[in-house]
């Protein structure tokens, strides 16, 4: 398990799709700014203001990024990046941990 140390936590969640999908916002000591979730079994379409890393820390789903036409399978613990002002569709298998960076 990957710990986070000296954080600021937002204390309202992240609610998206009637609450199939919820995340806290924490930040980093060096300021950076992170979201921590959790995503129950369902299709989902997210936009993108910045470039983001997704760390799938358990769970199964499929995920297709920006300018491709290939749905990829996405197992915990496995990493995949979407750029900045861009839309990806996920189709969420299983409950699935989360930790999306937001890469300025």
């Amino acid at each position: 398990m990957l710990d986070f140390e000296n954080v600021k936590v937002a204390r309202d969640a992240n609610v998206y799709f009637d609450g199939k999908v919820t995340s806290r916002t924490i930040i980093l000591a060096d300021g950076s700014r992170k979201t921590l979730g959790v995503m129950l079994p369902g299709d989902y379409e997210f936009g993108t203001e910045a470039a983001e890393e997704m760390d799938i820390s358990s769970g199964a789903l499929d995920v297709l990024l920006p300018d491709s036409d290939d749905w990829q399978r996405i197992t915990g613990p496995q990493i995949f990046n979407v750029p900045a002002n861009a839309s990806f569709k996920l189709k969420v298998h299983e409950i699935t941990n989360y930790c999306c960076s937001y890469l300025d």
